[in-house]
């Protein structure tokens, strides 16, 4: 939580704000609010701050250092600040509140026709997210809105949030309506205002791109001069081939045949400034075919992404092994029953599956872990994502100490991330913090059996194919008997699991799906 001092009736004083032992406060200027400060500069900033120059400085209590907040040319005073946001870089704020930027939010025109407003940015609503979508829009302009009411709906990398209003007004304007697409984070989606009649004012209003919050700025304790930028030195040696042989602006190397150099250095034509036929890359379909482009959701760019890179950066091995789950069905069959009895929820045959992993992961903990470069990280928790496939795009949300919950507890989780994953009206916490995934293609679609790909920053998936009835030796020669096997696969990350880890992992689950009550024990 960061400190900021909003110019505005409403707050007349300042040391009622900060209870903190350290601090620092920052303000946007219209032109009369930098004529006020400049008189009553002395009055706000007391014994913890000092004016120098156009410069605001302030006192860092505990380490005596001087915090520089911004700077503000008498250029920029003037009238330059209309609806313009600006970084903070406060180093006091960022011991406090562990934050590298604060982004003021609140805007001051100099002209009458824009009133104090505050510009909502896209927020950042995962660690890896950069843009995001406007999925719909809760709230209408002109509406009045309050801390915690809902304004929006944003579908970020991995699923769609409802993104929350952070302080009282009115809606005064929409900048990005429904359905906007790419929307980088910090830039502006819309605008708010403390009086309801200052909604009229911003009817044309339309963010420019300067009024876009920064991606990412790193704190300063002092004003960065510009640095005049190096010439290089050494020059690259004259070239001694022909006019021909040199490479292109973009540094390419350029591909040619004898012929082709011999002509354009008969012709004294540079081979940078040809272009062959067809190097266009395009992505027209071939003539008489009938086709549809279908756009990306944000999710499954991402999910492409991420795969892409496992398949490219992890060096997978997997492992498969069939179980007889002939009791396990019988536990099942058992314990449903049970189950209706009590208004709970069916125990799936992946609900015992999830079980029998978890408690694997807790006797060979060493697949419960992730490749940290330097280090390996092996986790306390068991948390189970489970792959569920919806319109939208794949989703994991995780179950959470999976190897702790009963069976029924396990089967009313499963469902219910399921339906708000086919919703997608998944959170934050419903999918992120998982140590391992279970993918499950034997029950819904009868796959018998196949590789799943690791989900980084785990180390391992668990593949899970269909049950199928085999002919099998009994127990006296000559005799037969029917069981039923299910084939189960472990893709592993060899960084962090060796072939024979893999192998025990798998013997531990083994053991549990074919006598099934030693995980009710």
């Amino acid at each position: 939580m960061a400190l900021l001092l909003r110019h505005s009736r409403k707050l007349r004083r300042v040391h009622g704000v900060l209870d903190c032992e350290r601090g620092s406060i920052a303000r946007h200027f219209s032109v009369a609010a930098a004529k006020e400060d400049a008189v009553s500069s002395s009055s706000v900033h007391g014994e913890y701050g000092k004016k120098v120059g156009r410069s605001s400085i302030f006192l860092d209590r505990q380490s005596e250092k001087d915090l520089h907040a911004f700077k503000v040319s008498s250029r920029e005073a003037r009238g330059s600040y209309s609806s313009k946001r600006m970084p903070i870089a406060a180093t006091g704020v960022n011991s406090l509140f562990s934050c590298g930027q604060v982004v003021s939010a609140r805007h001051f025109s100099s002209g009458a026709d824009l009133p104090p407003h505050e510009a909502i940015g896209m927020p950042s609503l995962s660690p890896t997210m950069t843009e995001g979508n406007i999925a719909k829009w809760v709230k209408k302009e002109g509406d009045k809105v309050s801390p915690g009411e809902v304004l929006c709906e944003v579908e970020t990398d991995k699923a769609t949030v409802e993104m929350e209003c952070m302080e009282e007004g009115y809606l005064a304007k929409i900048v990005c309506g429904d359905g906007a697409k790419e929307i980088k984070v910090g830039e502006i989606i819309a605008i708010t205002v403390e009086e309801e009649g200052d909604i009229e004012k911003f009817k044309d209003y339309k963010a420019s791109s300067s009024a876009a919050a920064p991606a990412e700025s790193k704190p300063q304790s002092e004003p960065v001069e510009p640095k005049e930028e190096k010439k290089e030195v050494s020059k690259a040696p004259e070239p001694t081939a022909t006019k021909t042989e040199e490479s292109s602006q973009s540094g390419d190397r350029l591909f040619s045949s004898p012929v082709a150099r011999k002509l354009a250095e008969d012709n004294n034509v540079p081979l940078s400034s040809l272009k062959a036929k067809g190097s266009k890359k395009e992505a027209a379909a071939a003539p008489g075919l009938g086709y549809v482009d279908l756009p990306n959701t944000q999710i499954r760019k991402v999910t492409a992404n991420r795969l892409l890179q496992s398949k490219q950066t992890i060096p997978h091995y997997y492992l498969t092994v069939d179980s007889r789950v002939d009791k396990l069905i019988k536990l099942r069959s058992e314990l449903n029953p049970m189950q209706d009895a009590s208004g709970g929820k069916k125990i799936s045959i992946n609900d015992l599956v999830i079980k029998a992993a978890a408690l694997a992961l807790r006797k060979v903990p060493a697949c419960n872990s992730s490749w940290m470069n330097d280090f390996i990280r092996q986790y306390h928790n068991v948390n189970i994502n489970v792959a569920v496939q919806t319109e939208h795009g794949l989703f994991v949300p995780v179950v959470r100490d999976a190897d702790k919950k009963g069976l029924a507890a396990i089967a009313d989780e499963v469902k219910q991330l399921a339906s708000r994953a086919k919703d997608n009206s998944l959170k934050p916490e419903d999918y992120e913090g998982g140590t391992f995934t279970v993918s499950n293609l034997g029950g819904p679609f009868g796959i018998k059996q196949f590789c799943a790909i690791v989900n980084p920053p785990q180390s391992a998936i668990l593949a899970i194919g269909s049950a199928e009835k085999r002919v099998i030796p009994g127990a006296a020669e000559g005799q037969y008997e029917i069981g039923s096997f299910m084939s189960a696969t472990l893709s592993c990350d060899h960084r962090v699991i060796d072939g024979a880890m893999g192998a025990e992992w798998l013997k531990a689950f083994k053991g549990y799906l074919e006598d099934p009550t030693t995980m009710l024990l």
